[in-house]
């Protein structure tokens, strides 16, 4: 069960399906797949670029709302109201919908402002609670309206990955500027605030590191099993320009070993190369990454992040050199793309 004693039907559902996919096969996804690819941004179309390399689309579609109450749009500027309208048509089509958030420093900058004592002054008693609090109800708001629409309007359900890679120091909430017990204090109030007070009852919440060697420094600043209801980890540097697939498997099965232990679902939430300039890649490098160890290949998804032009991407498009392989990558009995999901009960 999810770690919300209340949550919906539906995502009750998803939480069921996706311990399921621990069997494999591993679901593949992509950030902002249907905003925008490269050369091309159409929000009428249920479009990607993957969709456009193989004939299949992600079975996980990424997005972000950093920016969120200011702006219009996030900081990638997909438009916050055709955000809604995307994750209602992921969930019609069978899809599943993760929300990541680089939330700005709340005592000045973006995310990446890093140095000041942010997390503790935004906690309760904190200079900048209030703050905080105003954007948490900007937040439940917008995840009140991402619903199925007209008849019902029941709630879509969200896997919600907040402060995420704060085992690194590139954001105001990473381990260098918080200590574990004030970050696990904002991830409990956080948790708290939107679930009881707000009353969203839609939410999974997945809890992602930065690489780790170990268990111990993936537990550091874990909120608690009450708290999280995926396992989640960010690894770009073993898949890049100095690759080591061997040292991706050992993290994985670490982190399905830690997941199992616990009872909750593990994932690569976020990973890539950008450009992809490895023409199999996608077959020598990812999927062999998971799938050389029984225990690493129970993964629940991995996430490759956006593709903004034509040197900024991180998935094929249509004539990249990675394309063919991707094709093969996409038909392996291994990955699961949105036609292949079945077992997700509708609202």
């Amino acid at each position: 069960m999810p770690t919300d004693q209340n949550a919906t039907p539906a995502t009750q559902a998803l939480y069921d399906f996706l311990k399921r996919s621990t069997a494999g096969p591993t679901l593949f996804g992509h950030q902002d797949a249907l905003a925008y690819g490269v050369n091309w941004k159409d929000f009428h179309e249920f479009r990607t670029d993957v969709g456009d390399v193989c004939g299949q689309h992600p079975a996980i579609f990424g997005w972000d709302i950093g920016k969120i109450g200011p702006e219009p749009s996030n900081l990638d500027l997909v438009d916050f109201r055709h955000m809604r309208f995307w994750m209602r048509q992921v969930f019609r089509r069978g899809g599943i919908n993760t929300v990541s958030w680089h939330a700005n420093n709340f005592m000045g900058g973006d995310a990446w402002a890093v140095g000041t004592p942010t997390v503790a002054a935004i906690l309760p008693n904190g200079s900048h609670h209030q703050a905080y609090l105003d954007k948490l109800d900007l937040i439940a708001g917008f995840f009140h309206k991402v619903n199925t629409g007209p008849p019902n309007y029941q709630p879509v359900p969200i896997i919600f990955r907040p402060f995420h890679e704060h085992t690194g120091n590139w954001f105001w909430w990473g381990k260098p500027h918080a200590s574990a017990e004030e970050y696990i204090a904002l991830w409990r109030f956080t948790v708290r605030y939107l679930r009881d007070e707000q009353q969203l009852h839609h939410l999974l919440w997945c809890y992602s590191t930065d690489i780790v060697d170990n268990e111990v420094e993936h537990l550091e600043y874990y909120p608690g099993d009450d708290y999280v209801d995926i396992l989640g980890l960010d690894d770009y540097h073993d898949l890049g320009e100095k690759e080591n697939t061997q040292r991706l498997t050992a993290r994985l099965r670490m982190l399905v070993q830690i997941a199992e232990s616990k009872g909750k679902v593990a994932a690569l939430t976020e990973t890539g190369y950008e450009s992809v300039p490895k023409k199999d890649w996608w077959t020598a490098s990812l999927l062999k990454s998971i799938i050389s160890d029984p225990v690493a290949a129970r993964i629940a998804w991995v996430l490759v992040w956006r593709n903004d032009n034509a040197k900024h991407h991180y998935a094929p498009y249509p004539g990249h050199p990675s394309a063919e392989d991707f094709r093969r990558f996409a038909d392996s009995p291994e990955v699961l793309m949105l036609d292949g999901i079945h077992g997700i009960s509708e609202v």
